[in-house]
């Protein structure tokens, strides 16, 4: 039989994210050219992760009572058939193709059980010692899947029209699901017995009650809620500090250009910090420390966010020679400071996800993951909607808000995690 391999379950977790980085990006603008209202566009925004939030759970500990091989790959034929219906609700106009995309992302959500599963199979294969550095490699698998995804995903609307992005991704899910068949092994071999089965929210209970394992849960949730705030408002935040009117079409060219430019930017960092150096900074200082320490950094650069400014009509063309130029100032500014949000973002989850799984039992690893990554989702929906709410206030608000967040919780995390150090 083969041994269960963490190199197949990071291209497993690759290939599928590829397929997602490939159709979020194009969400809004379908929604734009179907002429969805704020509310229509926020349920499209927002019905991936009200369904993860629903039913991560309960995949997670289907995998821990079933094995995470049958999951993963329920979960990966899933994205196939609704990669699928996306791109076939493409060709349909009007609010019956905005509603048909807006079911096929509820279908997504529903099936999308491979992030939780995957983090429970490197949990089986990997010792306690070394399961953060490999967490790393799940977050290294999301940063490089938004790299080449959305471009993958503008080439294929742009070779093969508006169901380009998602033929492009059912194809990459279909590849992936065939992979996952052939090579991808069984990791774990449940005794049905040991495995409690509880109600969805009777196991949510079961976690929040245990002192650390609660409190990681609710640090991932505020840590993912601060960041998805950033997510929604980096294109406004940018065009509004550096002089972009997103009224006008050639100024909307230029934001969405420079967007997606800081957005792949913002990943290779991450991917570098969570394939690389992660290992060695757990050996140094630990899960906890790590975990506190990685939020006073995101806290720092969410605050900083606001108060940088420049003017892009001033630098003449947008290029990477506007480093170099008398304006370049800025721009290294802001370079600094979204390398610094990329660095404190990619040191939270890799620890977190390793403590966690350390200080859970191995017949419920499936279980706990699945409840911390349905906290991710909560915060998915919560934070959209928050950083819409008070951008709209004031711009600077959602960051300076979302700074205090971040710090506050790293105090929390500090007091709780690092000082009293209770390992229970």
């Amino acid at each position: 039989m083969r041994r269960p391999s963490v190199l197949v379950i990071f291209l497993t977790v690759f290939i599928d994210l590829i397929g997602f980085g490939i159709v979020l990006p194009q969400l809004p603008l379908y929604a734009k050219s179907y002429h969805a209202n704020g509310f229509e566009l926020g349920l499209l925004m927002a019905s991936f992760s009200a369904m993860q939030f629903i039913f991560a759970p309960w995949w997670g500990h289907l995998s821990d009572r079933m094995g995470r091989r049958p999951v993963l790959l329920i979960s990966i034929a899933g994205s196939v058939v609704a990669y699928a219906w996306f791109a076939l609700a493409t060709r349909l106009t009007g609010a019956t193709a905005l509603w048909m995309i807006i079911a096929s992302r509820v279908f997504a959500g529903i099936c999308g059980a491979n992030i939780t599963v995957a983090q429970a199979y490197i949990a089986d294969i990997t010792p306690p010692e070394h399961r953060s550095k490999r967490m790393g490699l799940i977050g290294m698998a999301f940063g490089l899947g938004f790299i080449f995804g959305p471009w993958i995903g503008g080439r294929s609307a742009d070779w093969f029209g508006e169901g380009g992005p998602g033929w492009s991704a059912a194809a990459l899910c279909a590849l992936n699901l065939i992979l996952a068949f052939f090579i991808l092994p069984e990791s774990w071999t449940p005794a049905a017995e040991h495995v409690a089965r509880r109600a969805r929210f009777a196991q949510w209970r079961h976690t929040l009650q245990q002192p650390t394992v609660g409190l990681l849960v609710v640090i991932f949730f505020l840590a993912t809620f601060c960041f998805t705030c950033f997510e929604l408002t980096l294109g406004l935040i940018i065009s509004r500090n550096f002089g972009l009117d997103l009224q006008s079409d050639g100024d909307l060219h230029i934001a969405r250009h420079l967007a997606g430019t800081l957005f792949m930017y913002c990943g290779i960092v991450g991917a570098f910090v969570q394939g690389g150096p992660i290992g060695k900074l757990v050996k140094k200082f630990g899960e906890r420390k790590l975990i506190a320490g990685s939020l006073f950094v995101t806290g720092a650069s969410l605050a900083l966010m606001p108060l940088v400014h420049g003017d892009i009509h001033q630098h003449g063309e947008l290029s990477w020679r506007l480093l170099f130029s008398n304006h370049g100032g800025a721009w290294w500014a802001l370079l600094g400071v979204l390398a610094l949000l990329a660095i404190g973002s990619g040191l939270t989850r890799p620890p977190l996800f390793g403590l966690l799984s350390n200080l859970t039992s191995a017949h419920e690893q499936g279980a706990t993951i699945g409840i911390a990554q349905g906290a991710g989702s909560l915060a998915r929906i919560a934070g959209p909607m928050f950083a819409g709410i008070f951008f709209q206030a004031h711009p600077s608000l959602p960051y300076f808000v979302c700074a205090g967040i971040s710090l506050v919780t790293g105090l929390l995390g500090w007091q709780y995690l690092v000082a009293k150090s209770n390992p229970t």
